[in-house]
């Protein structure tokens, strides 16, 4: 008897950042493969900043992602400034903080909004889900523009700040200037909370998971822009020993790398953040939190949206605290002296934890570089989710199981590059 064989196919998947694709093989009832295809050609950036001087990075890593690129450049300071020995002021260091929570607005917005609140909703994009709620996307852009202007006030601009340099920044604003800003930022804040509660009023498919979580931790602080690695199944780890717990390897089916935690799939990102540091939010995002019934931990990748949306309020309230805490620095940089040595910088973009290593050489140039992003160490966990997600539906036709499929890839939000795609869909079953 020939065996019953049966694919899912979608050659690019839409509402994600970049080109991917899904392929999903069973036979005989049983799951054979599942393949998240990153097929964007490589981008070299690691060797792109070889033989550059060390002043460089900030601004070439920025490039990485136009969706993140300040935690592009907090790593990459993070990283020379380590390897140089340089100690960074306290009044700056807010500062860089000030500037992820836009960074965290507006990324996280852009996800709740435009990608992945049209899966809840019954739509296939947001043109479609602003006809019948227009009041929801009215918010929703409003929110994304409160993180814009955020960033374009401390960076320079929204999209690849220029105002960020090693040691700090070329420029910063007086205490006067922040009051528009503040203003903005308070009316952002019941515009976030009213997203907590309409996020988590959505249907939520069933989904548990059991990959370990990895994130950043600060004591007393919901770890942004520094701190310890933390993990849920083990003890904390410094920064310089990642490498020692984090392998990256090849698979065929993608360009980008896929990594384990001591040889087990992990995830990182906004559920992991939670897991690891709910403790630390700050009053108005805690409440948030247990109003929309998230409590310790959640392992539903599809209620990842409701944790992001709490992350936009905390982003909001500690981004209002920064200002209302704000001395201005006596200098805005710190002097940064070349020096040889291999340095470490992690950060936790709005997708997860973002790491960078250098090492510099005697004439202050970058002799090597490795950079983690969240979506390889996250791969290997969203292809378990898929095969977990396939073996508890195989009773759904092709188009709704595909469909359904699409929703965990979204769910996890990866970020394969800055570009948006139309959905071309093939089934093969016979």
């Amino acid at each position: 008897m020939t065996p019953a064989k049966r694919t899912l196919s979608v050659s690019t998947l839409t509402r994600v950042e970049g080109e991917g694709a899904l392929h999903i093989s069973l036979r005989d009832g049983a799951l054979e493969s599942v393949e998240l295809n990153i097929y964007e050609p490589p981008r070299f950036f690691e060797a792109f900043l070889r033989g550059r001087a060390y002043t460089e990075p900030p601004d070439l890593t920025a490039r990485v992602c136009g969706i993140c690129p300040v935690a592009y450049q907090v790593s990459a300071c993070n990283v020379i400034e380590d390897a140089c020995g340089a100690e960074i002021e306290p009044e700056i260091v807010a500062l860089r903080r000030l500037l992820y929570c836009g960074e965290w607005i507006h990324s996280h917005v852009l996800h709740v909004y435009l990608l992945h609140a049209p899966d809840f909703l019954g739509h296939s994009d947001i043109i479609g889900m602003a006809r019948d709620h227009p009041g929801a996307v009215e918010r929703g852009l409003s929110l994304k523009k409160a993180g814009n202007r955020l960033m374009e006030f401390v960076g320079g601009r929204a999209i690849h700040p220029v105002n960020v340099r090693l040691g700090g920044f070329y420029s910063v604003p007086t205490r006067a200037e922040f009051t528009p800003l503040e203003e903005m930022l308070r009316r952002a804040l019941d515009e976030a909370l009213a997203t907590v509660e309409w996020v988590s009023g959505f249907d939520f498919p069933d989904l548990e998971f059991d990959h370990e979580f990895l994130a950043l931790s600060d004591p007393g602080s919901y770890a942004i822009e520094n701190g310890a690695i933390a993990r849920s199944a083990g003890p904390a780890f410094p920064i310089a020993d990642f490498g020692d717990h984090v392998v990256e390897s090849q698979v065929p089916h993608s360009t980008a790398l896929h990594a384990t935690l001591d040889g087990g799939r992990y995830l990182t990102g906004p559920l992991a953040r939670f897991a690891l540091n709910s403790a630390a939010l700050s009053p108005i995002a805690a409440q948030a939190a247990a109003r929309a019934g998230l409590s310790g931990e959640c392992r539903n990748p599809f209620r990842s949206i409701v944790v992001r949306a709490v992350e936009v309020v905390y982003a909001i309230e500690e981004a209002l605290r920064i200002i209302g805490d704000y001395q201005r620095p006596a200098r805005p940089f710190v002097e940064v002296a070349a020096r040889p040595g291999v340095g470490h910088g992690v950060s936790e973009a709005p997708r997860g934890l973002l790491y960078h290593r250098y090492r510099i050489d005697d004439d202050g140039l970058v002799a090597a570089a490795t950079i983690v992003p969240p979506t390889s160490q996250n791969q290997a966990a969203i292809e378990a989710d898929l095969a977990g997600v396939v073996a508890g539906n195989l009773a759904l036709d092709d188009a709704a199981l595909t469909t359904l499929c699409e929703r965990v890839i979204r769910s996890h939000d990866p970020c394969i590059s800055c570009s948006a795609h139309f959905l071309t869909l093939t089934v093969d079953g016979r």
